[in-house]
């Protein structure tokens, strides 16, 4: 089995294994997608609380069916409950808590990371392109760690994980760590670290996919992971 052919993560194990990296008492943003999905999975008895760009601390996980609020939706216009302790605040104000750097953590898509840990995630570049900025250049630069969650290549089998990033940038240097697929991957100074790959994959598999040189951790044991 080739690794394009190759099987790895479903998206709930991604958000499940970037959930145990998020420490007790953090206070984290999830971008739309599979980051929002990350709050199922912290591991019980961690107190983590949720914050969204349009205005609430303390957001509690997608309500029943038949339970939703239509006033009450995160940043992704979807439906949401409140923890006991939520507060709500001026968009503005939000904002002013990403730039303040007083969040602890943010998970966001990409559309290509790069092995310097440079984030694009908003445009192609095409001329035909739908902009979408969001307030993902407000979160990669105030926000004091960024986790990525994502494909490791594009349904083509095109390397997201890259050298350089050939799309618009949403910031340069700012991804500490990326979830994908196939791997859970360390920006370091001297490149991109594997932490971590699915089961059974081999790292000249994942390297095949991969468009810039991967360095294996000393801790990386093949086909270990669950």
């Amino acid at each position: 089995m080739t690794a394009t052919q190759f099987k790895g993560w479903n998206r709930e194990q991604m958000a499940a294994r970037a959930a145990l990296d998020i420490p007790d008492g953090s206070i984290v943003n999830l971008g739309i997608g599979i980051p929002e999905m990350v709050a199922r999975f912290v591991p019980a008895g961690r107190e983590v609380l949720y914050h969204t760009e349009n205005g609430l601390l303390g957001m509690g996980p997608p309500p029943e069916p038949g339970q939703e609020d239509p006033e009450l939706i995160n940043a992704g216009k979807k439906p949401v409950t409140l923890n006991p302790g939520a507060s709500f605040f001026h968009h503005a104000d939000s904002f002013a808590m990403i730039r303040g750097h007083h969040i602890d953590i943010c998970v966001l898509g990409a559309m290509q990371v790069s092995e310097d840990g440079d984030l694009a995630n908003w445009s192609t570049g095409a001329k035909d392109a739908v902009p979408a900025v969001g307030g993902a250049m407000d979160l990669v630069a105030g926000v004091k760690t960024i986790y990525v969650i994502t494909q490791h290549t594009t349904r083509d089998g095109t390397p997201k994980i890259v050298a350089q990033c050939s799309y618009p940038l949403t910031g340069k240097q700012v991804v500490s760590r990326v979830y994908t697929d196939l791997a859970v991957l360390e920006v370091t100074d001297t490149g991109l670290e594997v932490l971590e790959m699915a089961p059974g994959l081999k790292l000249e598999q994942l390297q095949s996919v991969t468009g810039c040189k991967l360095n294996p951790a000393s801790s990386l044991c093949e086909g270990a992971n669950q």
